[in-house]
């Protein structure tokens, strides 16, 4: 179970890619209020722009993951990187709400790009046994970009200009992987490939092979869009506007609906970690159901508290057993991928 020191490089700089990307979008997410009062509109236009990223996601993992596989991990990963702290800069530059929501759309097709490479760099140099475990982990990089968005939230305070200052520590936090990330070469099995004879293989080449995995592969893509449009509904209905909700419904002032998000999201590192070690043990599916199952126990106890403690705990037990349930996606995605397509097929 041993991992190698080059393994861990791998998986920290992957847990830091995708803990960056967290950071990036839940930067706007907590700060709903603060921005729908920078730009004189409603919260749920600001919404607006969530829904946008979301949408191009999809988009900007289809097309990363392809070049991963193509390109290798490595320069696909360190422009998406450097382009997702430009557009953070860009957002704060934005005069108009137009411009804020066509960055934001921008914003969400980059986003996308992180998850597939740095699943596959993370999780392809580590040793079989061990793999449930990390993915637990490495799924937590999006509860921890989370939490240091919220800790960053917290400690500008309230007052509405200050959504900038959390959104220039997230581009400074994109742009420092991505650099990070040049420093050390391309993954081991990307270069085992290369030197088996794949160094020759043409765009057009390539191409056909993606429509050959396609054609043979289609029940398991279709399974997995379905499985992964769910648990992406899943998780974003039960963490995106949770902050919102406290201080407009529960009224929470700023430094109340932020403690409470920090130690919500401290459940879901707590849950995905444990969660994705046990599915290495109790089977990958039944982790993820009995997960989801117990989250959906506990939805009454999360939405009818009126005190910040209260709204806390169930956040933490929530999220506990909503991230617990994704901790086990990186590795379960990673299994099911065609060898040759695992930052694309993920993704």
């Amino acid at each position: 179970m041993q991992l190698s020191a080059s393994g861990w490089l791998y998986f920290i700089v992957g847990f830091a890619a995708w803990t960056a990307d967290a950071f990036d979008f839940h930067a706007l997410s907590i700060q709903t209020v603060k921005l729908a009062d920078y730009y004189d509109t409603s919260k749920t236009q600001i919404s607006t722009a969530i829904t946008l990223t979301l949408l191009l996601r999809s988009v900007g993992a289809a097309i990363f993951g392809l070049l991963g596989d193509r390109f290798g991990r490595k320069w696909p990963m360190v422009a998406n990187m450097i382009i997702l702290g430009v557009l953070q800069i860009a957002t704060i530059y934005s005069v108009t709400f137009q411009q804020f929501l066509g960055v934001r759309a921008l914003f969400g097709l980059f986003m996308g790009g992180v998850y597939g490479n740095a699943v596959a760099m993370a999780l392809e140099n580590c040793p079989v046994e061990a793999r449930g475990l990390m993915s637990g982990i490495l799924q937590q990089g999006y509860s921890c970009g989370y939490v240091f968005a919220a800790c960053a939230n917290l400690g500008v305070g309230g007052e509405t200009d200050t959504w900038k200052t959390v959104f220039w520590i997230a581009a400074g936090l994109s742009i420092g992987v991505g650099v990070v990330r040049m420093a050390f070469p391309e993954s081991q099995q990307f270069r085992q490939r290369k030197e088996e004879g794949h160094k020759e293989v043409t765009p057009a080449v390539f191409w056909q092979e993606t429509r050959g995995m396609l054609a043979k592969e289609w029940k398991m893509c279709v399974y997995c869009i379905i499985l992964m449009t769910w648990f992406n509904y899943y998780s974003h209905t039960s963490q995106d506007s949770y902050t919102t909700f406290m201080l407009t419904q529960k009224g929470l002032n700023n430094s109340g609906a932020s403690i409470a998000s920090i130690l919500m999201k401290t459940g879901a590192c707590v849950g995905g970690t444990i969660i994705g070690y046990l599915s290495q043990w109790i089977g990958r599916r039944r982790a993820m159901v009995l997960s989801a199952f117990l989250s959906a126990c506990i939805i009454p106890a999360w939405i009818l508290p009126t005190t910040q403690g209260g709204l806390s705990a169930s956040g933490f037990m929530i999220q506990f057993f909503v991230q617990g349930a994704w901790g086990v996606i990186p590795i379960h995605l990673n299994e099911l991928s065609p060898p040759a397509f695992r930052s694309s097929f993920p993704g």
